[in-house]
């Protein structure tokens, strides 16, 4: 195994026993919700259940990216001990935590001569982040350098697809993802609008659904199109829900059916606390590996 530290943040929505089987460092994110903050610590603080059910009552919280005061207390010791650091950020798109990241880097590399530390943006979220997190660890077991890895994260991270669709836009449209106009109507229509995220890390509104079982539909025929070998698909796959986990399962048994090659059953993990300030219940997230995503 390469002897560098490989990191990311909580934002990419894998288990807590996942990062500990991985060797992961994480970083966690906050959420502030009816005025007390709390870390997104996968579900310890506020169980997931109870952090969507309130949501779902009116509480509409508020989320603080990882600063640089945190990457510096977090990386500090591994370069005190003469490890690198390869830590790879949220998407840029969304969030402004790549840049604190570079920021807390630059001052280590100064503080500690000789020592590196890299920062990549993963361009991606919740369980596609932790996708790219997966890869990665499997090419630094492998003997990967840091810098190899480095440069493999950057080369790859638009192959890995992130599509999804929500039943429940209220959240979407408090943080102007949806416009005001088209929640009303989705929410009268039945309407369940696909998404995805792009090749700059933001997430776009694709199409217009009517009802929930076409978009369980349309989202693994967008697999279908896009997988890496198509239907001979033969890498992992990962889901993340909110509060809908019914639905998640009902996107893997398509999945498995459709694509008897994968690498093992798909993963159904939990939207976290700070993406799931954002999208409220009843969003089901689709990722897998496929061709560059170029718009």
């Amino acid at each position: 195994m390469s002897d560098f530290i490989l990191s990311c943040c909580s934002t990419a929505d894998m288990s807590e026993q996942f990062f500990k089987d991985r060797g992961i460092n994480v970083l966690l994110f906050s959420y502030t919700m009816d005025g007390v903050t709390y870390p997104d610590d996968f579900g310890h603080s506020i169980p997931f259940d109870e952090f969507y059910r309130r949501i779902a009552e009116g509480a509409t919280p508020t989320t603080s990216q990882v600063n640089v005061e945190e990457y510096l207390e977090s990386f500090t010791p591994y370069l005190k001990e003469g490890k690198d650091i390869l830590h790879v950020t949220l998407s840029s798109g969304i969030s402004g935590t790549y840049n604190s990241a570079c920021v807390a880097a630059q001052m280590l590399e100064e503080q500690f001569p000789g020592r590196r530390v890299a920062v990549v943006d993963s361009l991606g979220a919740s369980s596609g982040y932790g996708l790219l997190m997966t890869l990665a660890a499997g090419l630094r077991d492998s003997g990967a350098s840091l810098e190899e890895t480095a440069q493999w994260v950057m080369a790859h991270r638009l192959n890995v697809h992130h599509w999804f669709f929500s039943t429940d836009l209220s959240s979407y449209v408090r943080g102007g993802r949806i416009s005001r106009t088209a929640g009303f109507a989705g929410k009268l229509l039945n309407i369940c609008p696909l998404l995805n995220m792009d090749d700059e890390g933001h997430l776009i509104p694709r199409t217009k659904l009517r009802g929930k079982k076409k978009a369980i539909v349309e989202i693994v025929e967008r697999m279908k199109e896009h997988a890496e070998g198509g239907l001979n698909y033969s890498g992992k796959c990962y889901i993340s829900q909110s509060a809908c986990y019914e639905d998640a399962r009902k996107v893997a048994d398509e999945v498995e059916a459709a694509f008897p090659n994968l690498d093992g059953k798909v993963v159904i993990n939990s939207i976290g606390t700070t993406i799931g300030s954002h999208t409220g219940p009843g969003t089901v997230a689709l990722f897998f590996v496929g061709d560059v995503r170029t718009h």
